[in-house]
């Protein structure tokens, strides 16, 4: 064999070495929290999502109704979007966990309140929930807004934290059988 060869037939050998040896399972990655590990294959996470609600359902396929699936299984989220349900919703990301209410006034319109909602945790805890209220004060054309600290932050914290744990006694089973099923292939 001359030299070139030789180079060519290493390099070969090596690349399909690599090649071979990538396409192994990798483990599963602990979280830094030391919670349930993350697992590595996309397909499983992907069904475990859905079973447990967290999917999201955009595109109809063959036998499917077409009808979406989103985040509606998670209590917390529920429970919110249900207290806040007088209150029209500016803007609202569950991947990102949060909701921003429109400004809400009861008869006085010199008066207003925002609610901006952030989630920590999907765990029905208090501390995994952060809630801001902001009061924006008009005379005229001139309008001042400010964040206030007051029960109302803690009377809303409280109803949320009340309907998240009746969602989660609530059996999710009845709640999943009227969503769409989705089928996993190997």
């Amino acid at each position: 064999m001359t030299f070139l060869s030789k180079n060519k037939f290493l390099l070969t050998f090596f690349s399909i070495f690599i090649l071979v040896t990538s396409c192994g399972s990798l483990p599963k990655i602990p979280k830094p929290d030391g919670s349930k590990p993350i697992e590595p294959n996309a397909r499983k996470r992907a069904e475990q999502n859905v079973k447990d609600g967290k999917g999201i359902k955009l595109f109809k396929k063959r036998g499917d109704s077409g009808n979406f699936s989103f985040a509606s299984a998670n209590p917390m989220w529920r429970a919110t979007l249900d207290t806040l349900d007088f209150m029209s919703i500016a803007s609202s990301d569950y991947s990102g966990g949060v909701i921003i209410t429109d400004w809400y006034s009861e008869g006085n319109l010199d008066e207003s309140i925002k609610i901006n909602i952030r989630f920590l945790s999907n765990e029905i805890r208090s501390d995994g929930i952060i809630i801001n209220l902001y009061k924006r004060i008009c005379n005229g054309n001139v309008c001042s807004t400010k964040q206030i600290d007051n029960e109302l932050i803690f009377e809303i914290k409280d109803k949320i934290l009340e309907k998240a744990a009746i969602y989660k006694e609530q059996s999710l089973e009845e709640f999943l059988e009227n969503q769409p099923k989705k089928v996993y292939k190997e």
